[in-house]
């Protein structure tokens, strides 16, 4: 009997003559290489230009090397590793004993490890600098471009610092940790750790954003009482973010006052012990599923009352309004990744006999989802500076009567933020999934990463806030702040002379805030929304350059003006007259992703 032949020499007679072997189905062509080895911050002109008129140009060397770092392909890796591999709850040891301990995979604290080491979790409050904002939600930005889950207990440990200083002999003991630029993985005592994580419980499962229906009770846990005395806690939160955190921020109700309270609880109590907080359960989520979130109960559990008492909901809002700034920026980051790979899709993929990046309609496409994705760059880092210019510092209080700048400042802050948590996050929703869409089945699967953008989504519009919640927050800060408001629709009037969309655009505003009460409360997401993109439009007339004129006119032409109002109910409805190649080169430069190559010319996938 003759020897058979080896597999390798099977394969490669079957190709060089073409016929089919059992083991060789086809050769794989025009299938895009993987995106990889690209750097996402020097590719983003929007991000750069917006990072100049923020005054942080100071920090852009380190978001280039960060952008770089990001960029590669083993870095890229750490995300679907995280993703993949969920985290693990183990309530018990084998002998009995309650440790409610989390295990992620090694790529979970590697991610953690780069978002402290950029400064992205204290870098306003520790290195205080004009710009020190936007400089911060850039680097932000990038990173939730990589992967979404490790944003939410850095976003909270950033959220909780304004809140702590207000309470500077808990703040003295925390500094450093909640400082330092290292990330400690170890579930031990504060005491023994170099940093810190802190999270927040807020909800119940009888209420959810309806945080005044909170049951959770708290007692003196010794004479004293009131702000700065230990307390101690029973009750449950129905969403506990992120159980391994160091320490969290939680709502409680105490005997002596009608109120909600906020207290300080740590992970484990003052003399070394766990605290009494059981974890129940981790949630099975959509999304997000590198991240632990879990159900708790309090049974006597260590806290310290911050703030003052009855005064819970108010101090604990000022970590949410931050929280919200992130949600804004994750999601505009969701629509940079999703965009980036759609546009790096259609330029190695050929369909109908020509790539899809020079089809008309996927030009259309790819277009106008950049001028969205623009649109929420520029909007948040306008809302990093507003965050900087409204937040007093330390010794301006009382300082003489508040500029027309600085109320503008706070109307951004407060009215347009809610505004923008609203729509940005929701636009992201249909966002990525066109650019879904733009990869076909690809983009269906799990091996690439279309479909991990599509299920994060949703998530930052239901956290912190649905959009009806944002919406009616929206209309409680254009009552609260009425003089805020005043003086930033008479600086948008002002910019919006000689323009007939942006001033129409005003117009119906005006008259939809001019309704009866009953009215703007049932309009309130057309509110939301006509702020958001009056304020986009500004921005992006604003900051036009010669190189992208096309940008602002593009986006007014569709997203405000009444002539062209059949554009944007779907991405993909750009009137012809504008430049689309020229939108796309601007959003993902030709030459950013050359780099981004195949193994091989030719694959032969067995069958």
């Amino acid at each position: 009997m003759e020897p058979l032949e080896s597999p390798q020499t099977s394969t490669q007679t079957s190709l060089e003559t073409g016929a089919h072997s059992p083991g060789t189905t086809h050769e794989v062509t025009n299938q895009a290489p993987p995106l990889a080895d690209y750097n996402l911050f020097a590719c983003d002109a929007a991000l750069g230009e917006a990072l100049a008129r923020a005054g942080a140009q100071w920090h852009r060397e380190a978001l280039t090397q960060h952008g770089a770092k990001l960029g590669e392909a083993a870095t890229l890796a750490l995300a679907d590793l995280a993703n993949r591999h969920a985290p693990e709850l183990h309530t018990h040891t084998p002998r009995g004993e309650r440790i409610d301990a989390l295990e992620f995979h090694p790529s979970w604290h590697e991610l953690l490890a780069l978002l402290r080491a950029e400064g992205l979790h204290a870098l306003p409050f520790s290195q205080p600098r004009p710009g020190a904002m936007a400089a911060r939600c850039a680097g932000y930005f990038l990173h939730a471009q990589l992967e979404s889950g490790s944003l939410c207990p850095l976003t909270m440990t950033f959220a909780s610092i304004p809140v702590l200083q207000n309470e500077p002999a808990l703040f003295d003991t925390l500094r450093d940790k909640l400082y330092t630029r290292e990330h400690d993985a170890r579930d031990v005592p504060l005491a023994q750790k170099r940093s810190m994580m802190i999270g927040m419980g807020m909800t119940e499962k009888q209420g959810g954003s309806d945080v005044r229906s909170n049951r959770t009770e708290a007692r003196a846990a010794g004479v004293a009482s009131g702000r700065g005395a230990g307390y101690l806690l029973t009750g449950h939160k129905w969403f506990f973010s992120a159980p391994q955190c160091d320490a969290h921020l939680v709502l409680a109700r105490t005997a002596e006052h009608a109120g909600l309270s906020c207290f300080f609880v740590p992970r484990f109590r003052p003399d070394g012990t766990k605290n009494a907080v059981v974890v129940q359960r981790l949630k099975d989520k959509l999304g997000n599923r590198s991240n632990a979130s879990s159900e708790v109960e309090f049974f006597d559990a260590y806290g310290v009352m911050i703030g003052d008492e009855g005064r819970g909901v108010p101090t604990i809002i000022e970590m949410a309004n931050y929280t919200r700034l992130d949600c804004v920026i994750g999601s505009a980051a969701l629509m940079r990744a999703a965009l980036v790979q759609a546009i790096h899709h259609a330029r190695h993929r050929s369909a109908f006999g020509r790539l899809l990046a020079d089809q008309p309609l996927m030009q259309n496409v790819l277009a106008d989802l950049a001028l969205e994705s623009e649109a929420a760059t520029v909007l948040f880092m306008r809302l990093a500076q507003a965050f900087e210019q409204s937040t007093p510092q330390t010794g301006q209080a009382g300082q003489g009567e508040e500029s027309d700048e600085a109320r503008v400042a706070r109307a951004w802050r407060r009215i347009v933020t809610p505004a923008a948590k609203f729509w940005v996050c929701k636009r992201a929703l249909a966002f990525t999934g066109e650019a879904m869409e733009v990869w076909g089945g690809n983009g269906y699967v799990e091996e690439g990463p279309m479909a991990r953008f599509y299920r994060e989504a949703p998530v930052n519009s239901i956290w912190e806030g649905s959009g009806n919640v944002m919406c009616l927050d929206v209309l409680r800060a254009l009552e609260r702040e009425a003089d805020a408001a005043q003086a930033l629709f008479l600086a948008w009037r002002r910019e919006a002379a000689g323009h007939p969309a942006l001033s129409a655009a005003l117009d119906r505003l005006s008259a939809l805030l001019g309704g009866a009460p009953g009215t703007r409360e049932a309009s309130a997401r057309r509110i939301a929304q006509q702020i958001v993109l009056i304020a986009q439009a500004m921005l992006l007339r604003a900051g036009s350059s010669n190189a992208a004129p096309e940008v602002a006119d593009a986006f007014i032409a569709t997203r405000l003006d009444e002539h062209d109002g059949d554009c944007g109910r779907v991405f993909g409805t750009l009137p012809a007259r504008f430049d689309l190649a020229a939108l796309i080169e601007r959003a993902f430069p030709a030459d950013a992703n050359a780099v981004a190559k195949p193994a091989a010319s030719t694959v032969a996938h067995a069958g």
